[in-house]
């Protein structure tokens, strides 16, 4: 048997889910200096591959490997790692052409997406203050890319970052729509299971469109890449079960700190104002919809109440 949440536990699950951030940002750092020498498929790859013996342990240190390991829908696996690889590729291209705490900043608006994609796909109802922070989120997002999409510059570096990034997103809005519907039938370790194995076979293709052979300095800082992924997402996974989603949603955000330090002293990279208040805009759109999420469920927790017989 998986070893149960036994207790709330607000402090570790914060502690948690800022070291996964933190690891998470680093490894980003890691494909933005690796990315001038390697394609992005590649470091896909690695980051992917060395993932998965971080995540067998895991699985077999919470009983849930033998879960992990059955599914009930082996396509749906299949198709949320096709869009999770896509998403990461696209990540990893933009890592090369942009600064780290742009990448972060735009990465901001994948709830944005995923609520406008849920209302078409899902059926799920929104109302007018979702309607209204989408807004904002969106609008946030136009003001972040406006300089790279504006005058002459389309065909320029930075344009096709940003619209990578973009494109990244709105593939991982996907993504956390696929999983709702995973989840359904199949155990959350099955779906981090098989999508860093998913991740790990289709990245390898792209090696028929050329690979280089890292060095022995190189290959230790991919593999590195590939483990701290690992390991954040572990983490990450693991705070949830001391703390509700709700809670530890906004420390999302804290994310933009680490990227602006580590951009700062590793590639000498400072955030635009621009891009600040665009991400500021992304973030208040964000914990707009937090706060209405919250409201609904104590909304539902009340009507349950109210129609429970034992209550």
């Amino acid at each position: 048997m998986a070893k149960p949440l036994t207790s709330h536990r607000p402090a570790l699950a914060v502690t948690l889910k800022l070291s996964a951030l933190v690891l998470f940002t680093v490894m980003q750092a890691l494909i933005k200096a690796l990315s001038a020498d390697f394609p992005p498929g590649e470091m896909v790859f690695f980051r992917s591959l060395f993932a998965v013996p971080i995540i067998i342990v895991w699985l077999t240190w919470r009983r849930e490997l033998k879960q992990g390991l059955v599914v009930k829908k082996p396509m749906g696996h299949f198709w949320r790692g096709v869009l999770g690889t896509t998403a990461m590729g696209l990540t990893f291209t933009g890592l090369s052409l942009l600064p780290l705490p742009e990448v972060t900043a735009i990465g901001y608006a994948t709830p944005i997406f995923t609520l406008i994609l849920a209302a078409f796909m899902l059926g799920e109802r929104i109302r007018m203050i979702r309607i209204g922070a989408v807004a904002i989120g969106l609008l946030g997002v136009l003001i972040m890319i406006w300089p790279r999409l504006g005058g002459n510059n389309m065909d320029s570096a930075a344009t096709i970052g940003a619209l990578c990034v973009l494109a990244a997103t709105m593939a991982r809005a996907f993504v956390q729509i696929h999983i709702r519907q995973l989840v359904q039938t199949d155990h959350p370790a099955a779906v981090v299971f098989y999508f860093s194995v998913t991740a790990t076979l289709l990245s390898g293709m792209t090696a028929f469109w050329g690979w280089v052979m890292p060095n022995w300095e190189q290959a230790a800082l991919l593999i590195l890449a590939g483990l701290i992924g690992g390991v954040a997402q572990i983490l990450v996974t693991s705070s949830y079960r001391f703390g509700q989603a709700s809670m530890l949603a906004p420390y999302d955000y804290t994310s933009m700190l680490f990227a602006i330090a580590i951009g700062y002293v590793w590639f000498s990279e400072l955030p635009t104002l621009v891009m600040l208040a665009g991400a500021a805009l992304v973030i208040a759109g964000n914990i707009v919809v937090i706060w209405r999420e919250h409201q609904l469920g104590l909304e539902r927790s009340k009507a349950r109440a109210a129609t429970d017989p034992k209550a």
